[in-house]
């Protein structure tokens, strides 16, 4: 039975149903690690990459310790994007739907974008669960309309990205006022240097939890790479959507502005192309996503912020118009694609500029195929290494031929061609060599 390998765990029947329905066989590595964690009380932080089932490695054991007969805040989820704590919330949701009768267990969400007046009325009955966004729940809590001081248990998912974004300080407000002995369960890609600080302040030898990735991303996805050869970029990125013609695609750029000049450049050529940045008002970005959710886009165009967190079933494709300054981003871009088994194909557009980022993508074990595209036609390329490898081969045996090749003491007539002679014999041997 699927359920069995989480049963082991002791979950309430309502967790056990509701994992039943999402169809899980057994705990993900992180789960596996995380859970009996949660549920012993510990403070832990969970480095690991996307799509690795992080967020029910804490929202099921959270959930499981909830008491249904304590009307006070219990914990607090906090996410650095109104996407991600909206995602985490309704899978809080998923599982709460499961209560049995006069065991229900309470949860609300708190983002920025929605009336807080009214949010501060409906909270003369304070929830058991709270996820959301830091800055909207540290106004709520200095407010007098949040009681925090009741919950034990804290996550802060997307740390650095938290981090990024200027929102540590606000979690940390938010944590001074809850009690002194806090469960506090971190997450994150990485674990930068300026974070440390705040992870000291809170947790005193937190479990650490680290899932080295098996690959830098998921074995299914296909990294090709696409030349620009001074062509122009957003007439490719076309012609590979249209050769593609994905079930659904993401195309990233890195700035806002960006982002509009190749989504209204795609619309110009009669393609349906949402968006995602951070310059959509809350509206706007609550129906973008919602029209994203039902199919009603074949092709979207976003920032990073959209790389981490959303969750969009489907993604076949994902095209970097440009590559991240930060190259963990590109872990993050691709990782939108290929996820619970499918495969899926990362394409990037590149160029010179490029190759040192390309270079260090692939000592992280990336594995580059080369290809162009001509009249909608896919063609594959040389490796683009292979040129400087076999010039960097060159100058090795020059230089060794030269080195073994000393000038005589005493010059004679014709010593020149005679060197030479030495060195091309040399040369030869070793090029053989090389070819064996």
């Amino acid at each position: 039975m699927n359920e069995m390998k989480f049963e082991r765990f002791n979950f309430k029947p309502f967790i056990i149903e509701a994992v039943k329905e999402f169809g899980f066989y057994e705990p993900t590595e992180i789960q596996e690690r995380m859970i009996p964690a949660v549920l012993k009380g510990e403070s832990a932080i969970g480095q690991s990459q996307t799509g690795t089932g992080k967020t029910h490695s804490y929202v099921l054991p959270i959930l499981q310790k909830i008491e249904p007969s304590r009307q006070e805040v219990q914990a607090i989820i906090t996410a650095p994007t109104r996407e991600l704590a909206n995602q985490i919330y309704h899978e809080v949701l998923k599982v709460t739907d499961h209560c049995s009768e006069g065991e229900e267990i309470t949860a609300r969400l708190f983002i920025g974008g929605t009336d807080k007046q009214r949010t501060i009325e409906k909270l003369k009955k304070q929830p058991q669960v709270v996820v959301g966004t830091p800055g909207r729940i540290n106004d709520l809590v200095k407010e007098q309309a949040l009681f925090v001081h009741t919950a034990e248990i804290l996550v802060v998912d997307e740390a650095d990205l938290m981090l990024d974004m200027g929102f540590i300080e606000d979690v940390d407000q938010v944590a001074a006022r809850m009690p002194e002995k806090l469960q506090m369960l971190v997450f994150s890609a990485t674990i930068p240097e300026k974070l440390k600080p705040f992870l000291k302040k809170y947790m005193e030898n937190p479990k650490y939890v680290h899932i080295e990735p098996k690959q830098a991303t998921a074995a299914n996805i296909e990294h090709w790479l696409l030349p620009s050869r001074h062509r122009n970029k957003v007439n490719l990125v076309y012609e590979a959507l249209s050769s593609f013609n994905p079930y659904l695609s993401i195309v990233f750029t890195n700035t806002k502005k960006k982002a509009d000049e190749v989504a209204d450049g795609l619309i110009s050529k009669g393609l349906k192309v949402g968006r995602i940045h951070g310059d959509l008002n809350p509206r706007e970005r609550k129906k973008m996503m919602k029209q994203i959710l039902d199919l009603e886009f074949q092709y979207i165009v976003a920032t990073d912020l959209a790389a981490r967190g959303i969750d969009i079933k489907g993604i076949s494709h994902v095209i970097n118009y440009e590559l991240p300054t930060d190259l963990d981003f590109y872990i993050h871009r691709v990782g939108r694609t290929a996820r619970a088994g499918f495969s899926g194909i990362a394409l990037t557009v590149y160029e010179t500029s490029d190759e040192d980022s390309l270079n260090r993508l692939e000592k992280m074990g990336i594995e580059f195929q080369h290809k162009d595209l001509q009249k909608g036609e896919w063609a594959s390329l040389e490796n683009r290494n292979k040129r400087k490898n076999r010039q960097r081969q060159t100058d090795d045996i020059d230089k060794k031929a030269s080195s073994l090749v000393k000038k005589p003491k005493k010059v004679k007539p014709g010593y020149k061609k005679k060197m030479k002679w030495e060195m091309d014999k040399i040369k030869k041997r070793e090029r053989r060599i090389k070819r064996k």
